[in-house]
């Protein structure tokens, strides 16, 4: 039912036949999509314009003849032909194509999501193609703050887009239990345990972490040891282990009461444990992809991963990176980036060549690496979609509330649901672009305005879901087996079916693109157009509810069904639920 997409795919091939363009990239920037003025029609495409260099003509010239194709098509209104959709098209501005769907079309699309209101939209984009989503994958050093929950909403609502658009997801949160963090994690702990022995610790030393959480697991880990390790100068690997467990279970809550479940944990340690690093070292070699060299200084300040030195390098460049990228340091050990090389390499050989993976805001270095590795470890038969989460400024009466894991003064992800719900945090996270910040103010977020993204939306949903009730407890009027959507002639009605029929096309967009966030923009819209046929109710006479006329009524009514179930589906993608009572 995606009519923009039927139409874009036919203008196309058009275009290939036409100006023997075939596969030409400069295809790829056609789209069609709705006017941004209602007066020049239900969809217009850009392809005359984005084509001309391609074609090496005027785009007026090709929108001209993209026009004749296309009133010829099958696709024209006013032949028998069922599948008629589109009366009249015109040319404007530079080369826009404007096309003016037939009213059949929408009644057939509110007739479909009527009659399958829990499939309208679906897409078959994905084709049952698997693809591995992994995201949050906080280090388990402590407990998870408020830009762990963005991460979390995006990663959690690309995953349930993709599915349904017809993905095979598979939901993945990496554990970052080796390296440097875990060791300074196990002496905090360590430290921890002995002040639970009654020792006196005194301050916490810089540079270990300082978190009250610690000394709860140092308290715990003392019930169960008792003094067994009281007098030892290094940390045992026991209560290293037990505190990576610990905060993992306490992550893994905090995850539920988001309503965030992952399928798979993947351990960094067990990669080691089972020599994939040095497996995927051999790979890389035999494949030439591997030498010994010196990398040159970057511009401006160096990163953590430079040295002045010979080392072993990945051919990183060859793949699209900036620069080569180092394996190991100069004490042997291996980078952090070697690491993400075998988990990647995990990745495919479990058979995955479609991944996707939700960063933090301080790994946007890591973008062109990680398509870079995928590349290589497939031979270019797997790709990577990498999404950079940023940050998340939380202002509290109008002051920014600072965090440090470090030094343990931040509000904890808990702490911010317990005071606006887990609902008003997903649908906040997602009203902005993975790449831009977001300052989410804990008043405003629960407050009951039009300003309140996430009241408009659940409001609507309320409001229909009274309708309803009302018709059938005051009226004796219920929703139809058959309405005939004909009868919605007034121009606010249009504009909501309208509305309602770019839901397939947004779906498939957003999945296409792996930006969930375009749900909560559509559905912002799709509310904004049902308050405003409301409010005719008292400025134009426009009743949902009339005794006197009760097939209307019904029809009015069926309008406002598919409405609440589209914000139904859309909030279910946001991991949101709707509500009927506010």
């Amino acid at each position: 039912m995606n009519i923009f997409e039927i139409i874009n795919s036919q203008i196309k091939e058009i275009c290939r036949m036409q100006f023997s363009l075939d596969n030409n990239p400069a295809l790829e920037n056609v789209v069609c999509e709705p006017p941004k003025d209602d007066s020049h029609g239900d969809i217009a495409s850009n392809a005359a314009m984005v084509l001309a260099k391609a074609v090496g003509k005027k785009p007026m010239e090709i929108a001209e003849i993209i026009k004749g194709a296309l009133m010829k098509s099958s696709l024209r209104g006013g032949k028998a032909d069922e599948a008629a959709t589109f009366t009249k098209i015109e040319i404007a501005g530079a080369g826009f194509i404007n096309i003016s769907l037939d009213r059949s079309f929408y009644i057939k699309v509110l007739d479909f999501a009527f009659y399958n209101s829990g499939n309208f939209g679906k897409s078959n984009l994905g084709k049952g193609q698997k693809i591995n989503i992994e995201y949050v994958s906080a280090n388990p050093t402590g407990p998870m703050h408020i830009g762990h929950a963005r991460n979390s909403c995006i990663g959690d609502a690309l995953a349930n887009l993709l599915q349904f658009a017809d993905y095979d997801v598979t939901k993945e949160y990496y554990i970052n239990d080796a390296g440097t963090q875990i060791e300074v994690l196990a002496k905090s702990a360590f430290l921890r345990y002995k002040e639970a022995l009654g020792i006196d610790i005194g301050t916490i030393p810089e540079g270990l972490y300082p978190g009250e959480y610690l000394a709860d697991i140092g308290k715990a880990f003392a019930k169960i040891h008792g003094d067994k390790f009281k007098n030892d100068e290094q940390y045992p690997q026991e209560i290293k282990d037990f505190t990576i467990s610990s905060n993992m279970e306490m992550i893994k809550e905090d995850l539920a009461l988001l309503g965030v479940h992952h399928d798979v944990f993947t351990s960094e340690k067990s990669l080691h444990e089972k020599g994939l690093i040095q497996n995927c070292i051999n790979f890389l070699q035999e494949k030439g992809l591997l030498y010994r060299g010196i990398l040159e200084a970057p511009k401006g300040k160096a990163p953590e991963d430079w040295e002045e030195r010979e080392q072993l390098l990945f051919k990183s460049k060859e793949f699209g990176d900036d620069t080569d990228r180092p394996l190991q340091k100069s004490d042997g050990s291996y980078t952090y980036f070697t690491g993400d090389i075998a988990y990647h390499y995990d990745k495919y050989i479990r058979g995955f060549n479609k991944m996707a993976i939700v960063l933090g805001a301080d790994h946007g270095g890591y973008v062109k690496r990680l398509k870079a590795v995928v590349k290589a470890l497939s031979n270019n038969n797997a790709s990577i979609e990498v999404l950079v989460s940023q940050l998340v400024k939380l202002v509290e009466d109008g002051v920014e509330v600072k965090m440090s894991k470090r030094s343990g003064k931040f509000i904890t992800l808990r702490e911010v649901i317990d005071t606006v719900g887990k609902d008003v945090l997903r649908f906040i996270m997602l009203t902005r672009k993975a790449d831009q910040t977001i300052d989410f103010d804990l008043k405003k977020a629960l407050e009951s305005s039009k300003d309140n993204p996430v009241f408009y939306v659940q409001y609507a949903h309320a409001r229909i879901c009274n309708a309803i009730k009302a018709a059938k407890e005051k009226e004796n009027i219920t929703l139809p087996e058959n309405p005939d959507f004909n009868m919605l002639n007034h121009r606010q009605e249009l504009k909501l079916i309208r509305k309602i029929c770019e839901f397939p096309r947004i779906v498939e967009s957003s999945a296409r693109h792996f930006e969930p966030h375009r749900i909560t923009f559509y559905l912002y819209d799709l509310a904004s157009e049902f308050h405003s046929l409301w409010n005719l109710g008292r400025e134009e006479g426009v009743r949902f509810i009339d005794s006197q006329n009760i097939e209307l009524s019904q029809s009015r009514l069926s309008l406002l069904s598919i409405t609440k179930n589209v914000i139904a589906l859309g909030l279910k993608i946001l991991g949101v639920e709707p509500v009927e009572k506010m």
